[in-house]
């Protein structure tokens, strides 16, 4: 007799007189870890509380691969680190562990875990706002609490203020190279993260909304979280003026319009433009010259900007 095996990540099989057996293999390689480790954190590099982080990983595994996103988050900008993840974890494979340390509450009773997203990766990092987006846009599919008495540096426990060395980096190193399971991490929790809130974009009456997330730092570029499907509800032309204000929280910072182009290159030098960014997210710069400083816009979860024509 023949029965069928339903699964969201498998396709249905036929299993013949017991004779066939579904594999677990396949599915547990598509969640696992490839021994990259990155890490991103507030710490800058003036000092060598990085370069301690990663002796810690080397010491769980020399074989572990270690790349940075950035150790230049503003101090305490816990919105900042969530972005700089979403940005950047969906260009890397599938299995990678990703060490976040902005970590104003370092340790306080906020919880310090380890979330499995539906995309396969992985983020080890105080539950304190961080995963935001994350969260949103890669999935939950598991949030484990880390277990600090099986998964701390050893002989660190009456280290209370650098969590990033003694439990993160260690814990993510150990993940990383498989010398420990995800299971082993510690206690499962209810698939939810501590989220930021923040104006979601949206269409209404004419005009576009959204959150002015995080700044082109380089250039001072403004990049909004519009993307273009959202946007083209506008039937706004390319070449055509767009109307902009730009809030921080209730205070208008700017009202003016801008020219959409499709590059800096297509309006002079000094001019004002609404583009799509890298990310084809909405964005406004100047050509070779900064918004943010011309005009005193900056970026976070209380800074949205609105669109219309």
């Amino acid at each position: 007799m023949a029965t069928s095996f339903y699964s969201s990540s498998f396709k249905r099989i036929k299993v013949s007189g017991g004779v066939v057996f579904l594999s677990l293999l396949t599915f547990f390689n598509t969640f696992a870890q490839n021994n990259i480790l990155v890490f991103q954190s507030d710490f800058g590099l003036k000092d060598g509380a990085v370069s301690a982080m990663k002796g810690v990983a080397m010491g769980v595994s020399p074989d572990l691969k270690l790349f940075d996103i950035t150790h230049e988050i503003p101090a305490y900008n816990i919105w900042e680190a969530a972005y700089r993840l979403v940005q950047t974890a969906p260009y890397w494979p599938t299995g990678t562990v990703f060490v976040s340390v902005c970590d104003p509450g370092v340790g306080t009773e906020r919880k310090s875990v380890v979330l499995l997203t539906k995309s396969g990766h992985y983020f080890v990092t105080p539950d304190n706002g961080t995963l935001t987006l994350i969260a949103e846009q890669l999935g939950i599919r598991e949030v484990r609490e880390i277990d600090e008495v099986r998964n701390r540096r050893r002989n660190s426990n009456e280290s209370y203020t650098f969590h990033g060395r003694d439990v993160y980096a260690f814990t993510g190193a150990r993940l990383a190279s498989k010398t420990i399971t995800y299971e082993q991490i510690g206690q499962k929790l209810p698939n939810q993260v501590v989220s930021i809130p923040y104006q979601k974009p949206s269409f209404a009456q004419g005009r576009v909304q959204g959150t002015i997330p995080i700044l082109d730092i380089q250039y001072g570029n403004v990049w909004t979280d519009i993307d273009k499907k959202l946007f083209n509800q506008l039937e706004i032309k390319m070449g055509d003026a767009i109307q902009v204000q730009v809030f921080n929280g209730n205070d208008k910072i700017y009202e003016g319009t801008v020219k959409y182009v499709n590059t800096f290159g297509e309006v002079k030098e000094g001019v004002d433009v609404g583009y799509f960014n890298s990310l084809l997210n909405f964005s406004l710069g100047v050509n070779m010259n900064s918004f943010s400083a011309k005009y005193k816009v900056f970026s976070g979860s209380t800074w949205h900007i609105i669109l219309s024509k």
